[in-house]
């Protein structure tokens, strides 16, 4: 049996208690994020081109071959031979060794060595020095939109044409150039919108001066890349973000961009109908990445959710299919996306909302036509516009808040282009999945064969040729190992790792929990699954569950669990945020805990009808926060499957019943523990989670610490606290941290002499912030435990971070270092061709990829006093990544910063309120103070229904799980 690992990336999706991964994502799209490395003195290696047209058909299997070029020999360049990667690590000796950002002590050699390609492609350097300018605009805008326009209008001006073949600009304040432009230099700019002819004699008149800023010199860069211990210092960002600028530049006029360095071409083949008025479109990211002795650029496949352009008169048409009676609307988020263009007037306007009333039934006063009067008859005798719809179909708003604009929907044209801002739906983000995950060949081929073109890289589009850039079009090949999985031991039986995953149906747990009592709840939400307590199927399940329970090695009373009164809940159209429903639940609990003679259960097994974004929260939050029981969910339709399915469902929830009372599943061999058992070690993950599309505005964010409490590193408390919106370092950490260290003191009568952080999500651009905000707090909390008994506290302390958002991704190059799909396998490490020159990092791949193409966790150790060493951090953090508890089978992130991640998922159950907002958008608006003071209100009653957080009785076990 095995459960699913993690899923999407940081969709932040389904229900973390019922048997499956991490849930789906939703508003971000879906992709890889960041990544490795790069240098440039001319081109290494022979990538090799893709073959055919490789078109997402994620979900559907793959014909005929499976590994990329596989037929392409694959040869590591000359600059990453060993001789020349050893010089480079001599190199550092002569630098003086600090914990901050540890320089690479060498690279690991444990494991099967295989060769790899990366999406990574090597750039020539530029050779002559690169002049960067500041643009100042006057007078001053804020308005992104006009900011942008006047950058189009820059450039179709006489004094700055002749350069644009070798400038390159943000739209905003910065200009990149290749030669020396003329100083002071400031140009006029009338100001008229695209769909104007030219400007009208009224028009605002901008002077955008261009002031010489610096003299970036790539030299630098090299010396950089070459490992110069001298340049370690050196900061990459000025030169690498006005190249990337260079780089990105055709791509910003030809696409449309979404979130950071990612293109989508509206004009694309490559789309996917998600459901009403949403497309997928696959596009391309595009980013410079310095590694050893040589500069590249990452380009990988990416895919997001675009509104489907056409008449927004038939859009509200298609939503108005699925309402009953009321005046058609549109869902909140898809309007906030939404920016068309009117058929009358031609103008571009933002969408503000919905109107409540037809254009007959419409009214404002107009001079021009003697006073009162309804839209449809003022388009009628001013634009000689008859109107379709006139009765059936509500007017939208294309002013602000403060000035309303109303005008007919079928007078507006939904433009191309446009992202959509909101969360997917379940339905939606499944049909994204499909679509989004096809096999590494397929991606492989789709970045060589339309990524470099549509993002003009090959053949290179000005201005990255008047720069002298140019970009290889095969990708890296380099040298990659492949680690052998751990042994993991049981109580009773054996476990036999396959792939990254094995099972246990014939096993018993290490350490077994033990049960005083258990409840059963069973939620009726009008599917009437189970009759009632004589139902054959109920009983089946519960004493099928009670036995699976009992056969795990989990110590279970004799004879059957308390029977709860069912829940039934009120209809959802009567009770739309199930409040009705979770008060009667609450109820249910309440009156069984006051006639309990035995105190509360060890654990109330819920069984559910139906998922919803209300319910499952809800339970959560009454059961961890309100009254200190475990909640353990199942799905009835899972639940009551064909008896196969039913075993490894059954055993899926076990695992989760013994971890959350304290139980040991699994450990690992003795050998693969060494690296945390050699000294007293606490091994600590940390996480935040924001909140997304579709929040309230000033819904705090949630920030989790979690920490082992003995060594045999499976039982993780948590710590949980709210902070200020969007804010990803922890304002909490010191007092967290002193949380963690007391129930490790608590349970080993000391306190560890080792400490091993690992930080899940944040981005490269944030290591140092951490290095200034959260490491003060967790020496301040060593300081904090310093007293007379236990005298100057001060453990070693490492901290690991952990990226997953990143975009490096490593194809086999031959299928013997493959699976079916042609991902590489589990235990794939990288850490050589494209990985930082002075940093101490790299990619591990510990688990198998099940759909779609595999995604690395890059580790990079950014503080170290325990002297750590390539081989052990690696294949330490690797073998470590098959304890985790609530799966038979290796995960992709390191359990400490997965649990921490779950933790946070969890805390988001305790404000679902405010994180759940399914309202359409309808008329009416606010202004910037107005939201502010709301945002602020919001913060206020989220901070008072957090209160206290957790349940006193639940801080010290992995309730989360």
């Amino acid at each position: 049996m095995s459960s699913r690992g993690r899923g999407q990336p940081r969709g932040r999706g389904g229900p973390p208690d019922t048997p499956a991964g991490r849930g789906g994502g939703g508003g971000r799209g879906f992709e890889g994020g960041g990544g490795g490395g790069g240098r440039g003195r001319g081109f290494e290696g022979r990538g090799g081109p893709g073959g055919g047209r490789g078109g997402p058909r994620g979900g559907r299997g793959f014909g005929g071959p499976v590994i990329f070029a596989e037929n392409v020999p694959a040869q590591v360049p000359t600059r990453l031979s060993p001789a020349n990667l050893q010089k480079l690590v001599d190199g550092f000796k002569s630098l003086k060794v600090k914990p901050e950002r540890p320089l690479r002590p060498g690279y690991g050699t444990v494991g099967a060595p295989i060769t790899l390609r990366a999406n990574f492609f090597a750039m020539k350097v530029p050779q002559g020095p690169v002049y960067d300018y500041v643009v100042e605009i006057s007078p001053k805008t804020d308005i992104n939109r006009i900011k942008g326009r006047l950058f189009d209008l820059l450039e179709l001006s006489p004094l700055c044409k002749p350069h644009v073949p070798y400038i390159a600009h943000d739209r905003s304040q910065r200009l990149i150039s290749a030669r020396k432009l003329p100083q002071p230099l400031d140009i006029q700019v009338p100001f008229y919108d695209d769909h104007e002819k030219g400007p009208g004699p009224n028009a605002t008149v901008y002077t955008l001066s261009i002031r010489f800023e610096r003299e970036l010199d790539p030299r630098q860069l090299t010396r950089y890349m070459d490992g110069n211990p001298d340049s370690r210092d050196y900061d990459t960002l000025p030169l690498i973000s006005a190249l990337n600028l260079v780089l990105q530049q055709y791509a910003n006029r030809a696409g449309v961009r979404v979130g950071k360095s990612r293109y989508f071409f509206p004009t694309s083949p490559e789309k996917y109908s998600l459901g009403p008025g949403l497309e997928a479109i696959q596009g391309f990211y595009a980013s410079i990445r310095p590694a050893y002795k040589q500069l590249m650029v990452n380009v990988n496949v990416c895919m997001t959710a675009f509104i489907v352009p056409g008449n927004l008169a038939d859009r509200l048409m298609e939503f108005n299919r699925n309402s009953s009676g009321a005046m058609a609307t549109l869902p909140k988020n898809m309007v906030k996306s939404i920016r068309v263009k009117t058929l009358h007037l031609g103008y571009r306007k933002k969408l503000n909302a919905i109107g409540t009333t037809s254009a007959r039934n419409t009214y404002f006063n107009c001079e021009e036509y003697g006073g009162r009067i309804s839209v449809e008859t003022y388009f009628l005798k001013k634009y000689n516009r008859k109107l379709k719809y006139a009765a059936d179909l509500p007017v939208v708003d294309l002013g602000t808040a403060k000035r309303p604009n109303w005008v007919p929907a079928e007078l507006c044209e939904i433009e191309s282009g446009n992202a959509f801002r909101g969360k997917l739906n379940d339905r939606e983000t499944a049909q994204m999945i499909r679509y989004a995950c096809n096999p590494p060949k397929a991606n492989a081929e789709a970045i060589v064969n339309r990524g470099f073109p549509s993002l003009g890289l090959a053949p290179a589009k000005s201005p990255i040729n008047g720069f002298g850039i140019e970009v290889d079009t095969n990708m890296s090949e380099i040298p990659g190992r492949e680690l052998a999985p751990p042994r993991l031991t049981y109580k009773v039986g054996q476990a036999k790792v396959q792939n990254g995953s094995w099972n246990i149906l014939d096993v018993q747990f290490h350490r077994g929990a033990r049960i005083s009592s258990w409840w059963v709840l069973v939620v009726k939400d009008g599917r009437n699954i189970i009759q009632g307590p004589q139902d054959g199927n109920f009983q089946g399940l519960v004493q099928g569950f009670s036995a699976k329970l009992r056969k795990s090695g989990i110590a279970v009373p004799p004879g059957l669990p308390t029977l709860l009164p069912p829940a039934v809940l009120p209809r959802p159209n009567s009770d739309p945020d199930r409040t009705l429903g979770l008060n009667n639940i609450r109820g249910i609990f309440k009156t069984a805990l006051t006639q309990s003679k035995v105190g509360k259960p060890s654990f109330v097994l819920v069984l559910l009808e139906n998922r919803d974004n209300y319910i499952y929260p809800g339970i959560k939050r009454i059961g961890d926060v309100e009254l200190g029981i475990h909640t353990i969910h199942m799905q009835l339709e899972k639940a009551l499957g064909d008896e196969r399915k039913q075993d490894q469902y059954f055993s899926n929830v076990a695992l989760k019943v013994n971890t959350k009372l304290g139980g040991m599943n699994h450990l690992l061999e003795n050998r693969a523990m060494g690296w945390l058992t050699k000294k007293k070690t606490m091994m600590v993950g940390i996480d935040v989670t924001h909140p997304g599309p579709g929040s309230r505005e000033g819904t705090p964010s949630i920030a989790a610490v979690v920490a082992s409490v003995d060594d045999d590193f499976v039982q993780f408390p948590a710590s949980l606290r709210i902070q200020e919106t969007k804010k990803e370092m922890l304002d909490e950490l010191r007092d967290m941290m002193v949380e963690r260290l007391l129930v490790y003191e608590k349970k080993n009568k000391v306190l560890p002499t080792r400490i091993i952080v690992y930080r899940d999500g944040v981005s490269e651009g944030q290591f140092d912030t951490v290095l200034q905000e959260e490491l003060p707090q967790i020496l301040e909390a060593f300081k904090k435990l310093s007293t007379k008994e236990r005298k100057n506290y001060k453990p070693q302390l490492s901290i690991i971070i952990c990226g997953k958002r990143h975009h490096a991704r490593f194809y086999a190059t031959n299928s013997q270092y493959a699976d079916r799909n042609g991902n590489t396998r589990p235990g794939t490490v990288v850490d050589k061709g494209v990985t930082g020159v002075f940093d101490f990092d790299f990619y591990l791949q510990a688990h198998a990829g099940l759909q779609g193409s595999v995604k690395s966790t890059h580790y990079t150790v950014v503080y170290d006093e325990n002297n750590l060493q390539a081989d052990e951090i690696q294949q330490g953090t690797h073998d470590t990544s098959y304890l985790y508890a609530r799966a038979t089978k290796a995960v992709s992130l390191i359990p400490a910063a997965y649990y921490a991640d779950l933790a946070c998922e969890r805390g988001r159950c305790y404000l679902n309120e405010f994180l759940v907002d399914d309202k359409s958008s309808t008329a009416g608006g606010r202004g910037r103070l107005s939201r502010e003071e709301e945002a602020k209100r919001v913060f206020e009653a989220a901070k008072k229904a957090w209160g206290e957080g957790l349940h006193p009785e639940m801080r010290d076990s992995m309730f989360y799980i």
